[in-house]
């Protein structure tokens, strides 16, 4: 009833304008005359407040009134746009505030760039006003200051620490912290500093401790990437990072990574630790049997004790955690129904030629490639061409040793297997790991405790 009403009264200013010069007796002239004094002074429109109408408009007016009549002269009803997924809202409030002087066009070209699409820039500024994170509200105070989660899960921070040398490369701590607790709840060392090993420190939190509220992030480049943002995105996870020059925040991890050289990496170097898998065995039981059990000076619990008082933790099914760390690319769709992926060629179906869709797959199997537009899945592309396997970030641990020369294979136990799998009535492979666990990340498949 209310859209009625503002449709009426904007019809009766319009007409209160244009009834004069809509006079069939007048000549253009004298219709000319009075539509450019018409344009030339103020007006008070339907809601009181002062405006002009151009004379194109005016003109405009009166050709509907002469077409339809008084019922020509309302506005047509504002289209409805499609609702737009929480997950995008998510990803332009982890923008606006990782940097708050982003404008909300600028986010939208973000969001595009990241999943294929962007609503309207008007939509997310009216998000901004609802959510109170506009540009004015934000630079009124920091974000962090002395501050401390009230609630486990609330608020993790991760860090990355520079440990010693292992297997003749420097091994690197990927660390994940509840800030209210100061409990490890995800963490990893590797060999390489970069998003595809960061991700792997966060998915075992995620596994283990369930999925936070917030993830706060310093700047460094593994953990500023579209790759990212969309992992946290898809798990309504906010992700935050501190501003260059401005570390507020982030003293509690730092403290913790103290911690970590002076009870464990002092005592590696007489441990004979040679490889990371066993620098992660060492790791685990030092932070499940020592750190996480001595009470902390400032909370005056140990940090399992706190953890364990919020109680149990949400988490994420198999399937989210599978589709948050799946990648995305976007591309355009060519004349020929193919797309183009880091050196591979794919067809997809003939009805987006011209479109630009959202390829999503595992950075580390490029040959499963499934198509989406609009958010709706589209199918699999079909591999034409392949030349790389996996993505060009997903790269094997650095400084691998090669295989010996004795190929250890048992070919008479071989046989025997084989014999046997041809007795059984049907073969497990419930215990088979992915091969790119065993390949790329040594202990990846022992889980956080």
């Amino acid at each position: 009833m209310q859209n009625r009403d503002r449709a009426t009264e904007v019809a009766l200013f319009r007409y209160a304008l244009v009834r004069e010069p809509a006079d069939p007796a007048l000549s253009n002239a004298e219709r000319g005359r009075l539509v450019r004094a018409l344009a030339a002074q103020p007006h008070t429109g339907p809601d009181g407040a002062e405006l002009r109408v151009g004379r194109s408009t005016l003109d405009e007016w009166i050709r509907a009134w002469r077409k339809g009549g008084f019922e020509a002269l309302k506005p047509a009803p504002r289209a409805l746009s499609p609702k737009v997924p929480a997950d995008v809202f998510t990803m332009a409030e982890a923008l606006r505030r990782e940097h708050p002087e982003r404008t909300a066009a600028h986010i939208c070209a973000v969001i595009a760039a990241a999943k294929g699409w962007a609503p309207n820039e008007r939509t997310i500024q009216r998000h901004f006003r609802r959510a109170g994170l506009t540009r004015r509200a934000l630079a009124n105070g920091d974000v962090f200051g002395r501050f401390e989660a009230t609630r486990p899960n609330e608020l993790w921070v991760g860090d990355a620490l520079h440990g010693p040398v292992i297997g003749r490369h420097k091994a690197i701590l990927f660390a994940f912290m509840d800030d209210h607790s100061r409990l490890f709840t995800g963490y990893r060392w590797v060999s390489a500093e970069d998003t595809v090993r960061a991700e792997a420190a966060l998915r075992a939190g995620l596994s283990s401790r369930g999925v936070p509220g917030s993830v706060y992030l310093d700047n460094g480049s593994p953990f500023v990437s579209s790759q990212l943002l969309r992992a946290c995105a898809t798990l309504g996870v906010r992700l935050v990072h501190s501003r260059p020059g401005r570390p507020q925040g982030r003293g509690k991890i730092e403290r913790v990574f103290r911690t970590v050289r002076d009870q464990f990496l002092v005592e590696v170097g007489s441990s004979g630790i040679d490889d990371l898998a066993r620098m992660n065995q060492a790791f685990a039981a030092w932070a499940e049997t020592v750190y996480h059990r001595a009470v902390h000076s400032e909370t005056k619990m140990t940090p399992l004790e706190r953890y364990s008082a919020g109680g149990a933790p949400r988490y994420a099914s198999p399937e989210q955690l599978h589709e948050a760390f799946l990648w995305s690319e976007a591309r355009t769709v060519t004349k020929t129904a193919t797309v183009s992926l880091f050196s591979n060629s794919y067809e997809v179906d003939p009805a987006l030629v011209g479109r630009k869709v959202e390829l999503v797959f595992d950075p580390f199997d490029l040959t499963v490639i499934e198509v989406r537009y609009g958010g709706r899945k589209m199918g699999r592309a079909v591999p034409v061409v392949i030349g790389r396997h996996s993505h060009p970030a997903a790269r094997p641990e650095p400084g691998a040793e090669p295989a010996p020369a004795h190929s250890g294979i048992d070919y008479l136990s071989l046989v025997e297997a084989r014999a046997d799998a041809e007795l059984s009535a049907h073969i497990s492979y419930a215990g088979m790991a992915p091969e790119w666990e065993q390949l790329v990340l040594p202990g990846a498949q022992e889980e956080a405790i």
